[in-house]
């Protein structure tokens, strides 16, 4: 049986200027699949620049690649059509970082429910829309008569971000893309929206791609994790040993930003570098040399990934004495 989702050695490069060209590297030779039959939760992190939301916007198909290719049950999303093209969109549905951004004000929630229960006829009645808006609903924690017939600012940005999750839940999809979809709402309320995620993936097999720069919610909700730098994979594997064990140097930068309770402990105690050049894409090395506490000359060749141990790796030439593994073979470092 054909991949659910498969990303092939995909390259994104943004190029602006007419006279003189400049470009950017957003995502550099990803590869990365998904099984059908073991519905998961990957998680993609990083801080801002480092490619998760051009990922997101790849895997969704609403920017194409500029080299490598994105498969969707065997077949290359650019070159869908017709009924095939339509299942797509129907299966993969995302959920966005801001809950307000796809209400139309003027418009009661229902009709953020029922357009796509209209635009992809999957009820024959009003009746069995209802049915089926009430069943999303409830299925993210919500009461259909608490928010149905009311307008975007009579309900809070919680339940504006779980009605974002319903609207999605209604297509049945097999892949969610979740882009920070707790970033804007209350602390209070982010535990409650991530335990809707998790039962989307265990009780209606559902695989999310879970996009994030915060590291915490990465731990409670997901099993494996991918941290990118400047569009490439620096660290990946099991989260548990990833966010206890950290081994890259922009991983433990991550991890020492966590805001711990313990009051003797210092944020910031790793060390960090910064220069104009690290702003640049004119080096084939490391992406995270020009911040690296631990630069030395072999990091000005590319990096392969090395295996640490069966569901850990890292882009680090600290670790050359272990063995490298091919990008294409990735997934095999993310539990399921």
């Amino acid at each position: 049986m054909a991949d659910l989702l498969e990303f092939i050695n995909v390259t994104k490069i943004y190029s602006r200027g007419l006279l003189s060209k400049t470009s950017t590297t957003a995502l550099a030779n990803i590869s990365l699949k998904l099984d059908d039959e073991n519905p998961t939760i990957v998680t993609v992190a990083g801080e801002s620049g480092s490619g998760k939301t051009t990922l997101a916007m790849l895997l969704l198909g609403f920017i194409p690649p500029t080299s490598g290719q994105i498969r969707y049950k065997g077949q290359d999303i650019s070159k869908l059509s017709g009924s095939d093209r339509m299942t797509f969109r129907r299966e993969v549905q995302a959920v966005f970082q801001d809950p307000f951004a796809v209400f139309n004000p003027f418009y009661t929630v229902d009709h953020l429910l029922t357009v796509p229960i209209k635009r992809f006829k999957l009820a024959q009645s009003k009746s069995e829309a209802r049915e089926i808006m009430n069943a999303a609903l409830e299925a993210v924690g919500l009461a259909p008569d608490d928010v149905l017939g009311r307008f975007p600012h009579q309900i809070s940005g919680g339940q504006r971000q779980r009605i974002n999750v319903a609207r999605a839940l209604v297509l049945k999809p097999k892949l969610l893309v979740a882009d920070e979809p707790v970033s804007m709402v209350d602390a209070s309320l982010r535990a409650s929206i991530l335990e809707t995620l998790r039962g989307l993936q265990r009780d209606y097999g559902v695989s999310i791609i879970y996009i994030t720069h915060d590291l915490t919610t990465a731990y409670h909700i997901a099993k494996s994790i991918i941290v990118l730098y400047r569009g490439a994979v620096m660290e990946a594997g099991d989260v548990d040993a990833i966010i206890k064990n950290p081994q890259h140097p922009y991983t433990r930068l991550l991890i020492d930003s966590i805001p711990w309770p313990d009051i003797n402990r210092r944020w910031g105690e790793t060390e960090i570098k910064a220069r104009e050049s690290e702003l640049t894409d004119h080096s084939g090395g490391c992406k995270f040399r020009a911040r690296c506490p631990f630069a030395f000359w072999p990091c000005e060749d590319p990096t392969p990934l090395f295996r640490l141990s069966e569901y850990q790796a890292a882009s680090c030439f600290l670790f050359e004495e272990y063995p490298r593994i091919e990008s294409e073979r990735l997934t095999e470092l993310l539990p399921v």
